[in-house]
């Protein structure tokens, strides 16, 4: 075996999560109007597309925020991958997404629709069940709820019985 150059060592990383300062309760997520007390009134305040996660305990107790993409005025580059790698670090049982249209409107974009069937697909894969998708008013803070409009259900990836060989 010959020396290794120094070019070609394989470098050692540390994954970790960051504790930020406390903004919001620890009370339980029951409901969407639970999610709404606890992060959609500090979401509606942004002036441009804001995708956020919130990951819960089994219990529905929150155990971490995390804002996942910063967009534009009007649109937001949302990856499976970045939005469940806070939902994996924290050992979440489930997650809420959260984001906010600063226009105001409540209506789920195609763009909406679709990244919500992508994140409930990769969230089932990981074993990370995805609760709702909260759409926010910017400026009025009011609320949509992909669960309350039955708009999940609807999205959710139909499974298939295997075929007998």
């Amino acid at each position: 075996m010959g020396r290794r150059r120094n070019d070609e060592k394989i470098q050692v990383v540390n994954i970790r999560m960051v504790k930020e300062p406390s903004l919001y309760s620890e009370d339980r997520i029951t409901c969407p109007e639970d999610a709404v007390k606890v992060i959609a009134k500090e979401l509606a305040t942004y002036d441009r597309e804001v995708f956020a996660v919130l990951n819960l305990k089994t219990n529905g107790q929150p155990i971490n925020f995390n804002i996942c993409s910063v967009g534009t005025l009007d649109a937001s580059l949302v990856s499976p991958r970045e939005t469940l790698k806070s939902c994996l670090l924290s050992n979440a049982a489930s997650f809420i997404c959260l984001h906010v249209h600063p226009s105001g409107s409540l209506n789920p974009s195609v763009e909406d629709r679709d990244v919500t069937r992508r994140l409930m697909e990769a969230g089932d894969i990981l074993g990370v069940k995805m609760l709702d998708h909260l759409i926010v008013g910017g400026g009025s803070g009011r609320v949509f709820s992909f669960r309350s409009e039955g708009l999940l259900d609807q999205l959710r990836p139909k499974r298939r019985d295997w075929e007998r060989c």
